[in-house]
């Protein structure tokens, strides 16, 4: 595919929303935030070291990456409602693959040439210079694609530090292993697959067909009023003899500047991303020929077939239950983990049953279970804790000492974990479910976990 360049609207606003992507991507591993002593800085970090994930003042344990599984599930959600307001707008702006594509293909433009130059010089003998163009091409892309592989690595370890170990040669080889294979993918995906990953691998297009909206705003072509296709003077001619003529002067621009290789207008395609530079490529040659914009235009398909009826245009409802449904599940997916994420616990608690043996009956009648306990203090300051066991029993851990309250005081470090052995006496009689309680007297926070105890078999 070689696409041709075009000026418009849509394409502004696509560089627009390309940089913004690509300063996102490239600065957001340089962003620091302040944790307190002995946390990372970085903003946004997958700690691979203490397996965490960082984002600002989140922070994220491994038992707790159903916070990730639901962020996914509000990414689905959020596409879906994009595809019902416009179609494949994520596809067409803010992919990965069409950021870095069209960046690639900036770069090829800069140093080859527009489309009919390209064009040309495909089918011309290789001269020095042109060698040397293909090879500054490559290069270029290469340098792109390793800056890529490059930024990503920095979300995994603190990016200034990241980066000077990855120049002088002082980093992991797992941190050049991801380098150069995200190097490669990048330009082989960008610089050559193109409109193949979007078109053969990305299974998005697949499900265009189940979650089709045909009041959403897509790329569609009015063909009631572009046929009968014609040149300018054939269109004068057949509409002064009340002959049947349309707009479109076949010039064939919407279909040079398709990234994706199609033509519009023989109807909806699963390869269209909704890029409108086909809209800006038609806007462009109606105003040279003095004609009305917007015979490719973002369009329901609601109202192309009323067009097709002579029915009069209406206004697109953004605002109908199925958008307002999806924009309620999303605020959802969006609240429920903030809510748990304000109010989360910071220490949390485990505690299974020692089996071998199950209970002991002690001398004096009393019986005795055995638990391995689990602490996680999930703050990023040492705490003091305290262990407590129901009325009635006796707790005990092994190397420490009761305090009147008949709680077991325990020191558990800053970002840390623990595993204390508890023994807990109770009487003969005692059996069935018991209960742990862990305290943190200066912030009054509280967590229980129950168990059962049992009595010899």
């Amino acid at each position: 595919m070689v696409p041709a360049s075009v000026e418009g609207r849509f394409r502004r606003i696509k560089w627009h929303v390309l940089t913004i992507c690509l300063l996102v991507y490239y600065a957001v591993p340089f962003l620091r935030w302040d944790r307190g002593p002995g946390q990372p800085l970085q903003a946004v970090l997958f700690d691979v070291e203490r397996v965490r994930f960082y984002l600002f003042g989140i922070e994220i344990w491994p038992q707790e990456l159903y916070y990730l599984t639901l962020l996914l599930v509000l990414a689905t959600v959020v596409l879906v409602l994009m595809n019902a307001l416009a179609g494949r707008i994520w596809c067409g702006f803010a992919c990965p693959q069409t950021v870095w594509s069209d960046l690639f293909m900036l770069v090829e433009r800069w140093i080859e040439g527009d489309r009919r130059e390209r064009l040309r010089k495909m089918y011309e003998p290789k001269t020095p210079r042109r060698i040397a163009e293909i090879g500054l091409k490559h290069i270029a892309w290469l340098l792109i694609a390793s800056a890529t592989g490059g930024a990503f690595i920095l979300y995994f370890a603190d990016a200034p530090t990241l980066l000077v170990e990855v120049f002088t040669g002082e980093a992991s080889t797992a941190a050049y292993a991801v380098i150069l294979s995200l190097t490669f993918t990048t330009y082989a995906l960008a610089g050559f697959a193109r409109e193949k990953v979007c078109t053969f691998m990305c299974p998005w297009p697949r499900l265009q067909g189940a979650i089709w909206d045909p009041e959403a705003l897509t790329v569609n072509y009015r063909d009631h009023r572009g046929e009968e296709r014609m040149s300018v003077k054939k269109a004068k001619a057949a509409r002064e003899a009340g002959l049947p003529a349309g707009d479109c002067v076949d010039c064939a621009a919407c279909v040079n500047v398709c990234p994706m290789g199609i033509d519009i207008r023989e109807g909806p395609s699963i390869a269209c991303i909704n890029c409108g530079l086909c809209v800006d490529a038609c806007d462009d040659t109606m105003g040279k020929i003095g004609r009305e914009r917007g015979l490719i235009d973002y369009e329901s398909w609601t109202n192309i077939e009323r067009g097709r009826r002579s029915e009069p245009r209406r206004r697109v409802r953004l605002v109908r239950p199925k958008t307002m449904a999806l924009a309620t599940a999303a605020l959802v997916l969006l609240a429920v983990p903030g809510l748990s994420l304000g109010t989360r616990a910071t220490m949390a608690m485990s505690v299974s049953h020692v089996r071998n043996p199950s209970a002991v009956l002690l001398s004096n009648g009393d019986i005795r279970n055995a638990y391995e306990v689990r602490l996680v203090n999930k703050s990023g300051e040492a705490r003091t804790v305290h262990l407590s066991s129901p009325e009635g029993t006796v707790l005990e851990v092994p190397g420490y000492a009761a305090v009147e309250d008949e709680t077991v005081p325990l020191e558990l470090g800053a970002d840390a974990s623990q595993k204390v052995r508890v023994l807990v006496t109770a009487s003969e009689s005692s059996e069935g479910e018991i209960a742990f309680t862990l305290s943190d007297t200066t912030t009054g926070e509280t967590v229980r976990e129950t168990n059962l105890f049992h009595r010899p078999r």
